[in-house]
């Protein structure tokens, strides 16, 4: 019997969460289901997801940041299609292929001053890993230093420069060497460099966990500091780069030029994961710095005709379509919508974000009622109410979004680039209507919060 992709998945559709729970990830699973994810989607196209029922759902994840062009993109589907045609000859290894160079070529153009040099991997923390590889050859130098609440990666070398103590724990002793200075404490941060042992120092330029932005001085002055002191300067721009806070990397915000800088996430436009480390040509140089270590740090799938075939396509649709400056007006758009939202309803605390990277923080309420359930549910579990609120923007309004980290009370937004005003109302309207309903104790946001509470006393 001839093998059919369409047949398969429509023979065995509705069978996710079994095959999961069996082969896969059960925990993941369960979680899904307790908080109401458990859906059975069945085709995504733009800014929203459809399941197997048809109902539309607004998706504010993209992937955890993948889909900025949307999903299903015509252009991303022709330019792989015509890869696949033409059956280049792929993987040869002992050779340069043209698509990685053109690709190289078109990221240099867009780069800071001086970045001219391109390494290609498959993922974000793959293109970190290369950054420390990259940085200590150069340097010579042993330490990395990360900020507070940092988040590059979950290998285990990445997770020695990962702020977050619940991705850590269990997986010790990490990569030695690697220490955290706080966001916007540059005393703290000179204090480490003055030792000038420090290889590199790296930053996202907005964080991920939390959307934590630095003060805005910080960066500029970090920067400054790392030169003073032979320290490289890393931008992780995974998650915030290519357009998603309103210019092509993030750190153009504040004009800084680093020594490296690593993407991924929507250089492949959702279809085939690829990341490019860009740096400069003297740190490249270093590590492949004789003939005979011209491999000495490769990566088998890292220049694949489809992952350089779909990252040329999307900083096409990017530049063709002004999906940057789009990103850039509906995150002024939106920002200003829910920042209007913070003046009627106590329990938002702050609004923030760059371009289309966007945080709603929430604070524990006056009222003597409603601070009894808050302190309930965060008694039982830290940034529960969050999670209340993500789960009635999902069942009420059919809109997908993501608590902003582990145990805090922040929603992140990441919707893709290709937004417009409709969405932008959609989005605020829901919020409008959540918090509405949370400002009551018999409304239907607290009213999930007990069964979230029986699940995290049972561990």
């Amino acid at each position: 019997m001839a093998f059919t992709l369409a047949q398969l998945t429509e023979k065995r559709q509705g069978e996710q969460y079994v095959l999961h729970r069996r082969y896969i990830n059960p925990s993941l699973a369960r979680v899904q289901t307790i908080i109401g994810f458990d859906k059975i989607y069945a085709r995504g196209e733009g800014s929203y997801l459809w399941d197997a029922e048809g109902n539309r759902y607004l998706d504010l994840l993209s992937g955890f940041g993948v889909f900025s062009l949307g999903r299903g993109h015509p252009l991303l589907r022709q330019a792989l299609q015509e890869a696949l045609a033409l059956d280049r000859p792929n993987l040869v290894k002992m050779d340069c292929p043209l698509l990685a160079g053109l690709l190289a070529e078109e990221l240099v153009k867009r780069m800071p001053p001086g970045l001219d040099a391109v390494f290609f991997a498959s993922s974000g923390a793959d293109a970190v890993d290369t950054a420390v590889k990259f940085a200590r050859a150069a340097t010579k130098r042993p330490r990395m230093l990360y900020l507070d609440h940092a988040f590059h990666g979950l290998t285990l070398s990445t997770l020695a420069l990962n702020g977050g103590k619940e991705f850590r724990k269990g997986f010790e002793p990490l990569l030695p060497g690697c220490d955290a200075v706080p966001m916007n404490d540059l005393a703290a941060l000179e204090k480490q460099l003055r030792h000038r042992d420090v290889a590199a120092f790296i930053v996202e330029p907005i964080q991920g966990k939390g959307v934590y932005l630095p003060a805005d001085d910080y960066l500029p002055e970090a920067h400054r500091l790392c030169r003073k002191y032979g320290t490289l300067f890393i931008c992780d721009e995974v998650q915030v780069g290519m357009g998603r806070t309103g210019r092509f990397l993030c750190c153009e915000h504040w004009n800084l030029e680093p020594d490296i800088v690593t993407l991924s996430k929507s250089l492949g436009g959702g279809y085939i994961p690829v990341s490019a480390t860009i740096t400069r040509r003297r740190i490249h140089d270093a590590t492949f710095n004789q003939l005979d270590r011209c491999q000495v740090h490769s990566t088998t799938f890292g220049q694949n005709e489809l992952a350089m075939a779909a990252g040329l396509a999307s900083l096409h649709v990017l530049e063709e379509e002004r999906l940057i400056e789009r990103a850039a007006t509906m995150g002024e758009k939106l920002l200003r919508g829910l920042a209007a939202l913070q003046d009627r309803y106590e329990m938002i605390a702050d609004v923030r974000g760059k371009g289309l990277m966007i945080g709603i923080e929430f604070k524990p309420p006056r009222s003597l009622g409603l601070r009894a359930a808050w302190s309930a549910a965060e008694t039982a579990q830290k940034g529960l109410f969050a999670q209340l609120v993500v789960m009635a923007l999902m069942r009420e309004h059919n809109i997908l979004t993501q608590v902003a980290g582990h145990e805090v009370n922040i929603i992140k937004l990441l919707p893709p680039l290709i937004i417009g005003d409709e969405e932008v109302g959609m989005i605020v309207a829901a919020f409008d209507a959540v918090m509405a309903e949370a400002g009551k104790v018999s409304g239907r946001v607290w009213a999930q919060s007990m069964q979230l509470v029986q699940h995290a006393l049972a561990g």
